[in-house]
């Protein structure tokens, strides 16, 4: 199959005309018809002759191709501006909206020559960890069809989990990437704050959200993100830090590197089997020369009440714009979980309230940036896990608000301080659920992450596992 390719794989074997890029867009679409109808994972999907005669176009092409994502099929969460695409945040609000630009992520994706497929289902305005509070119906595990695919990006990581694309754009502002992508056995990395352009993206909490990819492996999210990285003229936000070439360096040593375990991200609260396995995990490291070094990070706690505050009243913010009247639905058609964040953040705004809940917040977050430096003042990266459980049932956390937040506990500090995080799968379940863990570094640190988790790949299988559904 030319969707168990890597990007690398792919990219040599399409140069060579080993095999065209119309039949790796063939056995995309193959794959869509047979396992999107059990998935849900699309809203929206390109059409197929479309995507096939661009496919047949760009095979004249490919001599002259000079990006490793020439030719290779992709999706997009659908919380990127696609012109002339339909763009939905997967609420009702935005059912029929069109968008007259490109976000920039995606409008340097296709300058490198890549194809979209399609735009993909997930939480409603990125509310949510399981992919069900959406109004196009929940996105459903690959490796369980009664269990949820995680969130915000669910759609993308079913996807990508059973082979309907080489690779998707995803979005993290608490988790939204690491949290689908553990559950779903795929590799997904949260990219440094202002690392990529959050230009042409419908914003969550402005000052959390982060553009980032989701793939089969560390080393093909290493060749997306050396394409979409970069300063954005459009957005004041983005980085003019030199993008490194993440693909070239996967591979260099990492010598003398010690990798810190936080207790705190170890005790009560987490499953089992998750914890042993992402613990085990470490005698693969050690094996590499790598030191383990067991730390403390008292201010965890204080993650979910920090998160669960900014977010909100940064989407409270976000979300006052879509008033019926401009563009948009009537606000009506919010979801019930949506209105439960625009109210908390808008009580934490308003007079009286925002002394006592957004600025101690704020104040906290502060704190959090000193944990985090001085965690990895003594380390240079940190592993953690990505979540509490193996993925809920479908309904387990839509009836139970608090439950739907304890679900990011562990990736929703990472978030307000900026630092980036590498999800990668380690194992499995007694039952067959996916395993994954997180790498944690400082910021602008995605090639050491990547180097990391690509020794851990190297020696490993399982993000080479994928789930058998039948067509």
């Amino acid at each position: 199959m030319l969707l168990d390719k890597t990007i690398e794989e792919l990219s040599t074997g399409l140069k060579q005309k080993l095999f065209s890029i119309e039949e790796l867009v063939q056995e995309c679409y193959e794959n869509i018809q047979k396992y999107n109808p059990k998935l849900n994972a699309f809203i929206t999907i390109i059409n197929k002759k479309e995507a096939l005669r661009n496919a047949r176009e760009k095979d004249k092409n490919i001599s002259r191709a000079t990006s490793k994502l020439y030719g290779i099929p992709f999706l997009l969460k659908d919380a990127y501006i696609t012109k002339g695409i339909k763009t939905t945040a997967a609420s009702f609000v935005l059912k029929n909206y069109i968008p007259q630009y490109n976000a920039t992520v995606y409008q340097k994706l296709l300058d490198a020559g890549a194809i979209l497929l399609g735009k993909m289902n997930m939480d409603a305005w990125g509310h949510g960890g399981s992919s069900e509070n959406t109004d196009f119906g929940p996105v459903r595990n690959p490796w369980d069809l009664t269990r949820v695919a995680g969130g915000s990006s669910g759609g993308p990581a079913a996807a990508i989990s059973s082979r309907m694309a080489v690779f998707a754009i995803g979005e993290d502002t608490g988790g939204s990437i690491r949290n689908p992508a553990a559950w779903c056995n795929i590799t997904g990395l949260k990219v440094t704050y202002g690392r990529v352009s959050r230009y042409g993206t419908i914003a969550y909490a402005s000052s959390f959200d982060t553009v980032g990819p989701m793939a089969k492996s560390v080393g093909d999210c290493a060749q997306v993100l050396e394409v979409i990285a970069g300063k954005d003229m459009y957005d004041a936000t983005s980085s003019s830090k030199n993008v490194p070439r993440y693909s070239e360096l996967i591979d260099s040593p990492v010598e003398n590197l010690i990798l810190g375990i936080p207790k705190e991200f170890f005790q009560e609260g987490l499953n089992t089997e998750i914890k042993n396995c992402i613990l085990n995990s470490t005698k693969i490291f050690e094996k590499s020369k790598i030191k383990i070094k067991h730390i403390s990070m008292p201010m965890f706690d204080y993650g979910l009440p920090v998160y669960y505050l900014i977010g909100p009243s940064e989407t409270s913010s976000n979300l006052a714009r879509y008033d019926g009247i401009r563009y948009g639905q009537k606000r009506k058609e919010f979801t019930s979980e949506t209105v439960r964040r625009i109210m908390i953040g808008t009580y934490a705004l308003s007079s009286g309230y925002y002394d006592a809940y957004y600025k101690k917040a704020q104040k906290a977050r502060t704190l959090f940036i000193k944990e985090y430096d001085k965690a990895l003042s003594e380390c240079d990266v940190l592993l953690m896990p990505v979540t509490p459980t193996p993925p809920t049932k479908i309904g387990e956390l839509m009836t139970d608000p608090l439950q739907n937040l304890l679900a990011d506990v562990y990736t929703v500090s990472q978030n307000p301080v900026g630092v980036p995080s590498l999800a990668i799968p380690c194992g499995f379940t007694k039952n067959g659920l996916p395993i994954g863990m997180q790498l944690v570094g400082s910021m602008f640190s995605e090639d050491l992450l990547l180097r990391v988790g690509h020794i851990y790949q190297k020696a490993t299988d399982w993000h080479k596992k994928y789930p058998k559904l039948e067509g």
